[in-house]
């Protein structure tokens, strides 16, 4: 393949366009702050659930809570509706009243009992809702080091975007008048050779693999017309010669 030698230096140029867009594209894909939010976001998910958890058993202990509560205002309304017609002597027979007072008696138990219940679902409705109170505090806090996180990300990508929109305008200038058949092998070793299709030729070796030519390859080159599109024996990249080559 021929193409003029500005071509070929132009293409260099083109290279160094492709490459620096690679790195971009590498750095907004890397950007420190996406593990950071990748692991932010995994220790959200582990202490959501525990949240959520602690909440079922804070609900719970409520709905036992108000249960006891009852409990205990029920037996209390018997007792007091029971000490009131004794109090009021509507209870005439001794029978009667003898049995209504060991009713007294084990209401009293029964309150007793209800209330140190009641107040055990009390402790412990107090411990759940202080360990809630602690993991929405966490999560509050988790929530506010993502939304720095994820301002710093958005931050820093908007920059990179723009540099990369540059980039992107450039190539297409540098690029626009170059032969065809040449971007299209450029563009085919690219591809093939993980981003770099073209190498500058210096100092005897070649940019892209780092092969040293011998004087024998070295001379070969001098011969070669200078429209002579030169590829390295080692990587098949496209090599172009300037003043820095040693030819």
């Amino acid at each position: 393949m021929k193409a003029d030698p500005f071509a070929q230096l132009k293409l260099l140029d083109v290279q160094e366009l492709d490459s620096r867009h690679d790195q971009l594209r590498h750095r907004l894909a890397t950007l420190p702050q996406i593990a950071e939010l990748k692991d932010l976001t995994r220790q959200r998910d582990q202490l959501f659930d525990r949240t959520r958890d602690a909440r079922i058993v804070v609900d719970d202990l409520t709905r036992e809570q108000k249960r006891a509560d009852a409990d205990v205002e029920q037996v209390k309304a018997r007792r007091k509706r029971d000490q009131d017609r004794m109090d009021q002597g509507l209870i005439s027979s001794p029978k009667d009243l003898e049995r209504m007072q060991s009713e007294l008696v084990s209401l009293e138990r029964r309150i007793s009992s209800l209330e140190d219940t009641e107040l055990e679902v009390m402790e412990k409705l107090e411990d759940a809702q202080r360990d809630l109170d602690g993991l929405d505090a966490q999560l509050a806090e988790l929530d506010g080091r993502i939304a720095t996180a994820e301002k710093t990300r958005d931050e820093a990508a908007a920059e990179i975007e723009e540099q990369l929109a540059g980039t992107v305008a450039e190539r297409e200038r540098t690029a626009s008048d170059m032969p065809e058949d040449l971007m299209k092998l450029y563009t085919r070793l690219r591809e093939q050779k993980g981003g770099v299709g073209a190498a500058l030729l210096r100092a005897h070796s070649c940019g892209g693999c780092s092969l040293q030519l011998n004087s024998s390859e070295l001379a070969e080159i001098a011969r070669t017309p200078s429209d002579e599109v030169l590829r390295c024996d080692e990587c098949n990249r496209i090599l172009v010669r300037t003043s820095e080559s040693g030819v």
